[in-house]
């Protein structure tokens, strides 16, 4: 899935809003560079259905210097070579791997571990940093903001399933045997699938983009 033109557009616009905002002292930089957030959320809401307000809201939200978010993804294995996804309430109720956005002081290992405890009940250990990747390189749906996705192989060492208020479901899936509905905005299929690689490899090297 190729991203369109205006939506990289808009969203270097809003970055470059974003971080002028921060480090401008001169009230006219300032008004300039509000006057770009502006400019961008208009850009946005011509091409979706969310009305301009609402979206420069959202971008007055955010402040300091522009960087991407920071999403955690857990492949967990069990001994029977299956991995770990959940149904998530949101999203249709479409299956991921246990994962969210990251927490501040924790590490993104401590973020992933935390993640399928709440999650899905079990307990986990980071065992490799498989992969980082660009979510909007990847082929995910468009999205506002730039995000890193940092996707890690785990052993299960306890916990019992249990579902929570984000989750519905959890189940374990053999490769061959994935989910048709997986929650896209979240994880791609044959993102899953490379998880398996790693898995059954641990000498590959991290992937990233």
């Amino acid at each position: 899935m190729t991203e369109p033109n205006w939506l990289n557009w808009t969203r270097e616009l809003q970055a470059i809003a974003q971080t002028g905002l921060a480090f401008a002292r001169d009230p006219y930089d300032r008004e300039r560079y509000e006057m770009l957030r502006a400019l961008a959320s208009q850009i946005m809401a011509e091409h979706t259905t969310a009305p301009a307000e609402r979206i420069e809201s959202l971008f007055e939200g955010e402040s300091g210097y522009a960087t991407p978010k920071v999403d955690v993804r857990a492949a967990v294995f069990d001994e029977q070579g299956r991995v770990l996804m959940v149904r998530e309430i949101s999203d249709g109720g479409a299956w991921t791997l246990p994962g969210g956005w990251a927490d501040v002081n924790l590490t993104p290992a401590e973020n992933v571990i935390k993640e399928v405890r709440e999650e899905s009940g079990f307990e986990v250990r980071v065992r490799k940093l498989a992969a980082v990747w660009d979510r909007n390189r990847q082929g995910h749906p468009p999205a506002v903001f730039s995000c890193c996705k940092f996707f890690f192989i785990c052993e299960l060492v306890g916990g019992t399933a249990a579902t929570s208020v984000e989750t519905s479901e959890v189940g374990w899936f053999r490769e061959d045997e994935l989910p048709d509905d997986m929650s896209l905005a979240r994880v791609l299929p044959g993102q899953v699938r490379r998880m398996f690689m790693h898995a059954r490899d641990a000498a590959l090297p991290t992937d990233f983009d």
